[in-house]
């Protein structure tokens, strides 16, 4: 990991949070109860960093610098707020196409999963800030760059971004092997949020409860299920396929 990414130490991460830099993740030394680290872990807490206690020998693999049992990754993107992007993209006259990722913690995934979004006009992609993958350098470079150019927005909980797409007029569907309705049979032409699940977990039974509908890709051969990235893409280019119809 390039050192220009790191922030390590009591008081420099605590400048960084207050100074509201972008943190991806706080790493603390496993088994310290000092009062700096309490505070650290205080502050991630208050301002919604993830963090997490760790041995001493992940932390001297990051940095051999005087850590002081802290390092901060800072995140390679500025995060966007949701509403923000909903409200600019409605401002414009567009109808907003937005893709939420459910426990979508492979890296890799990540990355090939943004690059669709990008290349389907995708105009935010939302994650939860436990249980999402890091955009890091590999992140980055499977999606091509996408990640350095679509925004991406990171909320405590999934389910007050699917309330605030509803309570702005936009239809939340939600793709799953138990989906009632081919995502070919649908149409979705207009204000769409779709929800991507984790491979072996699928989406949460919450986000299913409350979204406004579900679908399936319809697979006739003999495999019950996609690799995630390969089912967004195929969704996501559903949906430009739709749009470019009218």
């Amino acid at each position: 990991m390039k050192k220009e990414q790191l922030i390590f130490g009591i008081h420099p991460i605590e400048e960084a949070i207050e100074e509201g830099k972008t943190i991806e993740k706080i790493f603390l030394l496993k088994g310290d109860t000092g009062e700096g680290i309490k505070m650290v872990q205080n502050l991630a807490r208050n301002h919604e960093i993830p963090f997490q206690y760790v041995p001493h020998q992940k932390l001297e693999r990051l940095t051999k610098s005087n850590h002081q049992g802290a390092i901060a990754i800072l995140s390679p993107v500025d995060y966007h707020a949701l509403e923000d992007v909903v409200v600019e993209v409605l401002e414009r006259g567009d109808d907003p196409f937005i893709l939420l990722l459910d426990g979508i913690t492979d890296v890799r995934n990540f990355g090939a999963i943004a690059r669709s979004a990008q290349a389907a006009g995708v105009h935010a992609i939302v994650v939860p800030n436990k249980g999402a993958a890091p955009i890091n350098e590999d992140a980055i470079k499977t999606s091509a760059g996408a990640l350095l150019k679509i925004p991406i927005c990171k909320e405590a909980h999934l389910a007050d971004a699917v309330y605030l797409l509803q309570q702005s007029g936009i239809r939340v569907i939600s793709l799953t092997e138990e989906g009632k309705e081919s995502i070919y049979d649908k149409t979705i032409n207009g204000p769409v949020g779709i929800i991507m699940g984790n491979e072996d977990k699928g989406i949460s039974k919450k986000l299913l409860k409350i979204s406004d509908e579900t679908a399936h890709i319809p697979m006739p051969g003999n495999l019950d299920s996609l690799n995630v990235s390969v089912a967004s893409g195929v969704t996501l280019f559903e949906i430009v396929r739709q749009r470019l119809k009218g």
